[in-house]
């Protein structure tokens, strides 16, 4: 199982909300990785780069249980922040193939997404492939495109930003392969709002994905506090679209 103290984690989370940070430690020990958080600057300050919430434990917690199935998958993570999701995928046996997290191509969040990949190689499962790329929602995703597509999307905690919904969409749609067995993996905090995170799942019922949104009663979780916090979805391509 994955260990880090959450008084930790969710002391970003009070900072944001207005309470009081307890402490600050440097880095986020999970397993076998360590991570850090894009400084406090900057975009990363306006992308919340510079924070680890509970939809990214949420989404590792899956991966760790299995839950989210990663053998043998490509994988790419949108606006990955320090990318636990991805990075731990690529510890587990037998891994993924080919692991490429993303995040906003700016010095500071994307140097610090390249310094976690690079700092957990050693844990990293033979012969996974793990890549840290600058993409910016909306652009060419020629540089991030590997015939036929990703087998797995993972998108942490990105739906509170509303205004970017449609080319999170297009991303996410051109880079999911179009099989039955492709999986889009969505998590978001319950401080975004109910009617901006239907707004998103709606962009996606219209692009052809059907959702099944999943519940802490439905999960027997290590840390049932933290996905109770969160709402989490996993979509896949309706057979009109495979058709």
């Amino acid at each position: 199982m994955g260990t880090l103290d959450v008084e930790d984690i969710l002391s970003d989370a009070l900072e944001i909300l207005g309470g009081e940070r307890v402490k600050d430690p440097g880095y986020v020990q999970y397993g076998p990785l360590r991570l850090t958080v894009a400084p406090k600057d900057g975009k990363a300050n306006t992308l919340l780069a510079d924070h680890l919430f509970s939809p990214a434990l949420v989404l590792a917690e899956l991966v760790e249980r299995g839950v989210l199935p990663v053998a043998g998958r490509r994988i790419i993570e949108l606006g990955a922040g320090c990318a636990l999701p991805s990075l731990l995928a690529a510890t587990i046996d037998p891994p993924p193939s080919l692991i490429v997290a993303t995040d906003y191509p700016d010095d500071g969040i994307l140097g610090n997404l390249k310094a976690n990949v690079d700092r957990n190689k050693p844990h990293y499962r033979s012969p996974c492939q793990v890549y840290g790329v600058g993409f910016e929602w909306g652009s060419d995703i020629a540089p991030l495109f590997t015939l036929p597509g990703y087998d797995i999307v993972i998108m942490s905690d990105l739906l509170h930003f509303d205004s970017s919904h449609e080319v999170l969409m297009l991303a996410l749609s051109s880079l999911l392969a179009k099989s039955s067995q492709t999986r889009v993996y969505v998590a978001a905090g319950n401080y975004t709002a109910p009617h901006v995170c239907d707004n998103f799942i709606n962009l996606g019922t219209h692009a052809g994905l059907i959702w099944e949104e999943k519940t802490s009663e439905q999960e027997e979780t290590w840390m049932g506090s933290m996905i109770r916090a969160c709402r989490w979805w996993i979509g896949r391509w309706s057979k009109k679209v495979l058709d």
